[in-house]
């Protein structure tokens, strides 16, 4: 197994992959959009989805319907002008980040569900999971994609103020069969540990050649509106077997499979949390 190669010592994107540069980027924040429940304060510890009110319900449907419209004045006005978000970004670069990934993917559809939710202070903390999906269509391939979002959100005066992202996964898929790939990387590791990340293909290979590259890049606010570059390289085995160390310091990570044959493409992305918590 080898190590992880930075991304910017990765050469320039290959063309079968016009649509994709950009993976993971964009998506945490596309899938933030339908998460701003509003509710009125309660009593107690947290408390589960079944006890959660119609108010709340119905709240978190229209945030999902005005996401799922690229509606950035609607969902916006559910964001605090202070709003901070776990991978650095502010009001002003969600906005940013929403519109670009709404240029990339004009239908995407959004439906969440509420994990539990309770009172603290003046403030109501929520997790929930969102689920989105969408395509895209380049020249005459398609690209499909789908994603889930679990975070925890504080929300004051029916605005959410912060945001962290517990776990995220997003698939993008094109061609006729795109590879099946089972993916095996820790949700969460300490500072400077290593760890193995696996991306199965889970079927047999036959005569198929494979080209894949696994990258592994720092969740910052800039990542969101810069697209990373790959180099595909062929895969003798079946599937992408690496070994990578965490950063020394708590920054979370983007690891990402790219698996290409000549009848599909299967891009998987998922969050690593590095944290000594």
């Amino acid at each position: 197994m080898q190590s992880f190669v930075r991304p910017q010592r990765l050469a320039a994107s290959s063309h079968l992959l016009p649509a994709v540069s950009r993976w993971g980027r964009g998506f945490v924040v596309g899938l933030a959009l339908a998460i701003a429940p509003m509710v009125m304060p309660v009593q107690g510890l947290a408390q589960s989805a079944a006890t959660a009110p119609t108010a709340l319900k119905e709240t978190l449907s229209q945030l999902d319907a005005a996401a799922s419209k690229a509606d950035k004045t609607g969902v916006m006005k559910f964001y605090s002008p202070t709003f901070r978000h776990s991978d650095g970004l502010d009001r002003k670069g969600l906005e940013a980040a929403l519109g670009k990934l709404w240029e990339r993917y004009p239908n995407l559809k959004y439906r969440t569900e509420i994990q539990d939710w309770k009172r603290e202070g003046d403030a109501i903390v929520t997790e929930t999971i969102t689920y989105v999906t969408g395509s895209q269509k380049v020249g005459d391939r398609q690209y499909n994609l789908n994603s889930t979002l679990r975070s925890r959100q504080r929300i004051v005066n029916q605005q959410i103020v912060q945001q962290e992202v517990l776990s995220e996964q997003s698939k993008v898929t094109s061609g006729e069969n795109p590879p099946s790939i089972r993916l095996v990387l820790p949700s969460k590791v300490k500072p400077g540990q290593r760890f193995n990340f696996d991306a199965i293909v889970e079927e047999p290979l036959e005569d198929d050649l494979l080209l894949g590259a696994a990258v592994e890049e720092a969740i910052r606010p800039e990542g969101f509106l810069t697209p990373a570059k790959i180099e595909l390289r062929p895969l003798n085995a079946g599937g992408i077997f690496k070994v990578g160390r965490a950063p020394n310091r708590g920054e979370n990570r983007w690891i990402s499979a790219v698996v290409v044959r000549d009848d599909g493409i299967t891009v998987i992305t998922q969050r690593l949390i590095v944290s000594d918590k």
